[in-house]
């Protein structure tokens, strides 16, 4: 199913996930994504916790990033999140992240799949979400 769903978050880089330089630390990237992936998901009437609850986990599979100018410390980020795909048990998101001067700073593309936590096995997605997909579906 192709999906067009876009959120967008916001965050501040702090003074402790910068180096010497002012520069954000290029792995504090990976949980800028995940802000804006919980976010997107949450947006959509869907969360972690309550699938976690249902014993359903979605770890991510694949993660791809570049990186084209640094975030310094106290920048505010705007994360745009976009979830473009579902293939079977597969959740494809793709991001960027501008400052607040409108520059790109990043971009990444996210694979995450449906596991059900008693085996760590991919399933089908839940349907609850497949309904909340359907009025996104290209």
């Amino acid at each position: 199913m192709i999906i067009e769903f876009i959120s967008n978050a916001k965050l501040r880089v702090r003074y402790g996930e910068t180096d010497q330089m002012g520069y954000c630390y290029y792995g504090n990237y990976a949980q800028y994504f995940e802000v804006g992936r919980v976010e997107a998901l949450r947006e959509i009437g869907m969360s972690y916790k309550d699938m976690e609850e249902d014993g359903i986990m979605l770890p991510v599979s694949e993660f791809q990033v570049n990186y084209f100018k640094p975030a310094r410390y106290d920048d505010e980020l705007i994360i745009t999140t976009k979830i473009v795909e579902q293939k079977g048990a597969r959740l494809f998101f793709e991001y960027e992240i501008m400052n607040e001067l409108g520059e790109l700073i990043s971009k990444a593309k996210t694979t995450l799949v449906f596991v059900a936590k008693s085996t760590m096995k991919p399933i089908t997605p839940p349907e609850s979400f497949l309904q909340l997909m359907k009025k996104y579906e290209k």
